[in-house]
């Protein structure tokens, strides 16, 4: 047994995703491109979380009533985003664990029952903001009403079916294409807008305005309260092992080595998109007196007439289409994942996506049917609310694993990574109940 399975409760049992486990080549050799390229892909699928429709009104609200100086708040939650990621896989990567899986195995059955039920709870309010963004892209884009678009975004669970099907690396694919558009259509979209540049750059350093502003303070909670998202330390610390990495430890270390590039890169490629989301708000609408954007469909609207012509907004609502799908096919992995690891249970991932499907649909139709358009913002809200309450009782057992040398052998983190993961929950744990705070009091 290996040293890095001393410390856990059991041995490590089958593996989440088991048809794609190890199912990825890796090059033999310490350095080489195509070693690093058989590492690429499963960042660039957590990253998809971290610029979903959930994210989206946050940055637009941020940018249209402040300018570009909520930038910086982007800019450290995506710092707090690299370091978690980068636990997530020293986790999979050292124990052969994901994070489901080791909570499973570390913690008695009635500690870690509630942990799933919390997970499910994530995971579903995760869906529901991918339901709302997605029909949110089909009604800007198609004119479709949006109780027929909510139905409509069931239909994705033959594509994740067909893609799953023909191999992992065309689910990572197909997420790291529909990203490219992403990045394409708000390229053309900063241009039209055409930023202040200098203020641009400026938004990015710190702003004792952040902290004493009550209104700004509130906007920043949220920024980073909407980035980490309690189902990507779940799906990263799975996807991870789809790689066929050695097992002994100079191997692992060097996996270890390429994985944490993977992410980093792939988490600053989404701190682009989120900056961009922001940056168009600025220089779109604060800059025009537009500061009270709340809406995704509202600031569909205002594109037009404020940047001319039709091109922005189609943009925008491609854009959106695009990080709604491609959240829906994370959501539906670490819907896999959190199931398998926690009970056990293992379904086809057309009904695992299903049954996730009917609980965010069913709300979602709820309210449309009863408030109409306007309650969805609302709705977007209340999903931030839930991911808020469950994200600490995904952080806490993830910093306290990779601390622990039974646990993960020579792979433990170092004390430095660990003490600032730590204060990186701390703040994350303190924001989220602030957060809460805020809008039970609202």
């Amino acid at each position: 047994m290996e040293s890095s399975s001393h410390g856990w409760r059991e041995a490590a049992h089958e593996p989440s995703l088991s048809d794609v486990f190890r199912s990825i080549a890796v090059p033999q050799g310490r350095s080489g491109l195509r070693r690093f390229l058989a590492f690429v892909g499963p960042g660039y699928l957590v990253a998809v979380g971290y610029m979903d429709p959930g994210n989206w009104a946050t940055s637009l609200a941020g940018g249209a009533k402040f300018g570009y100086t909520l930038l910086f708040v982007a800019l450290l939650s995506n710092i707090m985003a690299i370091l978690l990621q980068s636990l997530c896989a020293r986790l999979a990567i050292a124990s052969g664990r994901d994070l489901a899986q080791a909570c499973h195995d570390a913690f008695p059955r009635y500690v870690s029952l509630p942990l799933w039920v919390l997970a499910e709870a994530a995971i579903i309010a995760t869906d529901l903001a991918e339901v709302i963004g997605t029909a949110i892209g089909l009604n800007l884009l198609f004119g479709i009403p949006l109780e027929i678009g909510i139905f409509i975004t069931a239909a994705d669970v033959f594509l994740i079916l067909w893609l799953q099907n023909r191999g992992f690396r065309w689910v990572e694919a197909f997420v790291i294409a529909l990203l490219a558009v992403i990045a394409g259509c708000f390229l053309v979209q900063i241009a039209m807008a055409d930023p202040n540049w200098n203020a641009v750059i400026r938004g990015f350093a710190p702003s004792v305005e952040i902290v004493t502003n009550p209104q700004m303070l509130y906007i920043a909670l949220g920024i980073i309260g909407a980035t980490v998202m309690p189902h990507n330390l779940y799906l990263h610390s799975g996807i991870v092992q789809t790689r066929a990495f050695g097992a002994d430890p100079r191997q692992k270390r060097h996996a270890l080595r390429l994985a944490t590039w993977d992410s980093t890169i792939a988490l600053m490629f989404a701190l682009c998109v989120n900056a961009s989301i922001l940056i168009l708000a600025a220089a779109t609408f604060h800059s025009t007196g537009n500061t009270e954007i709340v809406e995704i469909d509202q600031a569909h609207a205002l594109l037009s007439p404020l940047l001319g012509g039709t091109v922005a907004p189609t943009l925008f609502g491609i854009a959106l289409l695009c990080c709604g799908l491609n959240a829906t096919i994370t959501a539906t992995m670490s819907g896999q994942i959190v199931m398998e690891g926690f009970i056990r249970w293992r379904i086809s991932p057309v009904l695992r996506r299903l049954i996730t499907r009917v609980f965010a649909i069913v709300p979602a139709m709820v309210v449309i049917l009863l408030w109409g358009s306007e309650g969805t913002g609302q709705l977007l809200i209340l999903s931030q609310v839930i991911l808020s309450f469950q994200l600490p009782f995904a952080i806490v057992p993830l910093v306290m694993f990779t601390a622990s040398r039974p646990k993960m052998g020579d792979l433990v983190a170092p004390r430095w990574l660990t003490m600032a993961c730590a204060v990186v929950a701390a703040t994350i744990i303190v924001l989220n109940i602030n957060l809460l705070y805020s809008v039970f009091l609202a």
